[in-house]
């Protein structure tokens, strides 16, 4: 299963790719406003996608060079999360409780 993230990794290719071609249309829009405030409205948008399409690929390169999911270590800590008091997901061999029917 190890090894199957480092796999997984490679698709953190997609969403920084589309993450930059939205960047360059928010840049090629930007360039073609008159007003000054929208154009650096736009230069911090794009500023913002950049940003995210470099998290989005260091935590794809960070799958492959070491083979762990971040996303997959950071919910290994959160069943005891999801369980509390009278809400939330059942866990373990708990059955669904019967519905009554309408008639």
């Amino acid at each position: 299963m190890l090894g199957l993230y480092r796999y997984l990794g490679i698709f953190a290719l997609i969403p920084t790719a589309i993450l930059l071609a939205i960047s360059f249309f928010v840049l090629v829009v930007g360039r073609k406003l008159d007003l000054t405030a929208l154009k650096a409205f736009g230069a911090v948008i794009a500023v913002l996608l950049w940003i995210a399409a470099a998290l989005v690929f260091s935590t794809g390169v960070y799958s492959i060079v070491s083979g762990r999911c971040p996303v997959m270590s950071m919910m290994s800590g959160m069943p005891h999360m999801m369980m509390r008091q009278g809400t939330g997901m059942m866990l373990g061999n708990e059955t669904m409780p019967q519905m009554k029917h309408m008639k």
